[in-house]
């Protein structure tokens, strides 16, 4: 009867350590399964850009205060570096992007033709100007920057007035301009001033006169902030950007007029998380997305959204342009003459 009893309670105390256990690893896989959930259901868009890294950081920021749930991871390089990335990723057979926000239009018409952007309307599309919305609904304008000149005033007594002034004798060792080669807006310049009145033989002009190219539009106004040079070919933004800081430099839009780049925002046709970037382009175009543009110092696209202090909007500025199917067929053409003349 004892040996009884005493069996009685083995089996009793080995029947609840079975349980404990069975339990114990229904929670572990329960855990398991939310935790799987979770990375399963994160919500990433890896958002590539040619912005600065400042302005790039700020968007970020400023969509995650609407969007908290969704992470951005950001690549940044000239527009020229980021689509070199593109092409290597779709040879490799995997394209990484889900959001592209580069310098040009061309660009984008560009990764139109070989089908790699998705067409999706924004529902902030209504308040764009329809020109800078691109085919099919594959891109849309984020912001309006001309490329006009920047001088030193400390240098230069007499504002220039014109394109040409950068050809002179007292401009010469003087000048200053990004690389068609790396920076999209200057590549996107060379397409259209050569297509114009000023044609190639500005360029030639320039070479002529010892004009400095560096890589992008930021080196190339530090050397005018800093007296090294005394004018520059910029993007106007940060020009703006920089007189505002104190620095001696001045913006002044030619009387020829000045061509004009969009900064436009695509997704890319085979986006891992389409959903979440399309909020992120929605963002970018709402009236919260435009007003923080103009606060970090861009003249905006949308319609109602004031140009920031110093800067011309598209109605005031004389605009240069050209057929933008010829400039897409050209491209590689227009940087090679481009390398021709300055010898890159």
């Amino acid at each position: 009867m004892k040996w009884f009893k005493l069996l009685l309670v083995l089996s009793i105390a080995l029947i609840l350590t079975a349980c404990g256990s069975a339990k114990d690893v229904a929670e572990e896989g329960s855990e398991s399964k939310e935790e799987a959930s979770s990375e399963e259901g994160e919500q990433v868009v890896e958002f590539y850009t040619s912005q600065p890294d400042e302005d790039a950081s700020k968007l970020v920021e400023a969509f995650n205060e609407k969007h908290p749930d969704i992470k951005v991871n950001t690549f940044r390089s000239g527009t020229e570096e980021v689509i070199g990335k593109l092409n290597a990723e779709k040879k490799a057979g995997e394209i990484k992007a889900d959001v592209l926000l580069v310098a040009d239009s061309v660009t984008f018409e560009q990764l139109n033709e070989d089908e790699l952007l998705m067409s999706y309307e924004s529902e902030e599309a209504g308040e764009l100007p329809e020109e800078f919305i691109g085919t099919d609904n594959t891109y849309y304008g984020t912001k309006v920057m001309a490329t006009a000149i920047a001088y030193n005033t400390d240098n230069v007594k007499e504002a220039p007035k014109s394109w040409s002034d950068l050809t002179e004798e007292d401009a010469k060792d003087k000048v200053i301009m990004p690389s068609p080669l790396y920076s999209g807006a200057a590549a996107y310049n060379a397409g259209v001033i050569s297509r114009n009145d000023l044609g190639w033989e500005f360029y030639e002009k320039l070479k002529e006169n010892n004009t400095t190219v560096v890589k992008g539009n930021g080196g190339a106004l530090q050397e005018v902030q800093s007296g090294n040079k005394d004018y520059a070919m910029v993007v106007d933004f940060i020009v703006a950007r920089a007189n505002q800081e104190g620095s001696p430099v001045e913006l002044v839009y030619p009387e020829e007029g000045v061509p004009v780049i969009t900064e436009p925002i695509g997704i890319m046709k085979d986006a891992k998380n389409p959903e979440a970037a399309k909020k992120f382009v929605d963002f970018v175009l709402s009236e919260d997305g435009q007003k923080l543009a103009a606060e970090i110092g861009y003249t905006p696209i949308r319609k109602g959204v004031d140009a920031p202090e110093g800067l011309k909007t598209v109605d005031e500025m004389d605009i240069i342009d050209a057929d933008i199917k010829e400039l897409v067929k050209s491209r590689e053409d227009d940087k090679n003459k481009f390398k021709d003349i300055f010898g890159e």
